[in-house]
């Protein structure tokens, strides 16, 4: 009964993460951050699953180091958009 409860709060959160992901499109900012709670429910899900099987945890370790190499790589995009457009609205931003 205590594992549904480990595993349930995660994968909640994680939906609700992606919830907000896919219904806040309008900044850039607000997408990079629910792209990084995203990414903290995910570490949190390996951490349990390492836990449980007594692994240890250097993968995790190496998730984290990724995941803050996402965060500055979205972060340095962010401030080379507003420096080119001025704002951080998808609308103003154009591939071509």
């Amino acid at each position: 009964m205590i594992m549904i409860l480990y595993w349930s709060l995660p994968m909640i959160l994680f939906i609700l993460g992606l919830f907000c992901f896919v219904s806040n499109r309008k900044h850039l900012l607000s997408m990079l951050l629910s792209l990084e709670f995203i990414v903290l429910m995910l570490f949190f899900m390996l951490f349990i699953y390492l836990n449980m099987l007594n692994y240890e945890n250097y993968f995790s370790m190496m998730f984290l180091t990724f995941s803050v190499c996402e965060g500055a790589l979205g972060l340095s995009i962010l401030i080379s958009m507003i420096r080119t457009h001025g704002n951080d609205y998808f609308q103003s931003f154009s591939i071509m």
